[in-house]
């Protein structure tokens, strides 16, 4: 009993020092299919913490896919909220699915935002063998003609993708946004075949969710939505270099559920933290178009109430939502 005892305090403070990981192995919920940019979140960043040393396990990815998000959202808030071995990927996409009330009235508050290190550039991208050689040209279809046109995103009609091609179109004048045709599906790697196969004619999303098909020929990005060009893909052009002034970047992160404590929240905020300093995530950055955008721990939070705001009246104005 005695050893037993002792085992039980030395573990204790261990644990209360981080020398020790979790009893179980940390679960990540990639709230999308395989492939796309939640799905990224969750393998890049868990394989990471283990590579590293955050982990004493390596991290279990979970794909649920459904309602933008909203089934892990529901998922975490109605079952999961006190799971201290649980993180779900999160987006810029996240924030705006909130802001627009479309997760069955559940809130930014719901949840821990622990924190985000990376920002994946929104992209404009066609098919390899696509009629569109630059946006101008796209954009001007649209204004032509606007059901000529139909893209696909990773995100729910109204979501970050979405807003994307819109304020683009704002750009040019084209305010008419009912006409505007966009089918949302479960992931960018879903839009992307959708537009390969010719159900849509663009892929509206992020540059980690276009690596490996720009890599084997099979689409062509007509513009990242950047300030400047993307290192590593620096033959594909800005948006702003081709005359219309939209950046629009999404960043990558995690929350936790509510209900575990500050201790866990810190806990997964450091080893967040640890894998943002980290050479392999330099270097993950490098290979997948990100670019750096490090916002870890408790002001995370505010930030999200910030940016749910801004999209709330972004989307008002331009006739998202009421």
């Amino acid at each position: 009993m005695k050893l037993s005892l002792n085992k039980s305090i030395a573990a204790g403070v261990l644990m209360s020092l981080g020398l020790i990981g979790t009893t179980h192995a940390a679960e990540c919920i990639a709230p999308a299919n395989p492939g796309g940019g939640w799905d990224f979140t969750c393998r890049t960043i868990g394989k990471i913490m283990h590579d590293i040393g955050a982990v004493d396990k390596p991290v279990q990815v979970t794909n649920m896919a459904g309602g933008g998000g909203g089934l892990a959202y529901g998922h975490v808030v109605n079952e999961r909220s006190d799971d201290a071995d649980l993180i779900v990927a999160a987006s810029s996409a996240t924030a705006t699915r909130l802001a627009q009330n479309a997760y069955a009235g559940m809130t930014a508050d719901q949840v821990r935002f622990v924190g985000a290190i990376g920002a994946d550039p929104g992209v404009i991208v066609v098919a390899a063998d696509s009629e569109f050689k630059d946006l101008g040209q796209l954009l001007d279809a649209i204004k032509a003609d606007p059901g000529s046109v139909a893209f696909a995103g990773g995100s729910a009609v109204g979501g970050f993708d979405h807003l994307k091609p819109l304020m683009l179109l704002q750009r040019v004048g084209f305010d008419d946004i009912t006409k505007v045709k966009y089918i949302g599906v479960d992931g960018g790697a879903d839009a992307i075949t959708q537009t390969i196969g010719g159900f849509t004619q663009v892929m509206t999303g992020d540059m980690s969710e276009i690596v490996g098909f720009l890599k084997s020929g099979e689409i062509r990005a007509l513009a990242v939505l950047t300030e400047e060009r993307v290192p590593g893909f620096d033959d594909i052009p800005t948006a702003k270099e081709q005359g219309f002034d939209v950046v629009a970047v999404n960043w990558r992160g995690l929350y936790i559920p509510k209900g575990v404590s500050d201790d866990t929240f810190n806990m997964w905020a450091e080893r967040l933290q640890k894998v943002a300093d980290s050479a392999e995530w330099q270097e993950a950055m490098v290979a997948n178009g990100l670019a750096p955008f490090t916002k870890v721990g408790g002001d995370f939070q505010g930030y999200i109430d910030q940016v749910v705001g801004e999209v709330r009246q972004l989307s008002k104005d331009i006739g998202v939502i009421q």
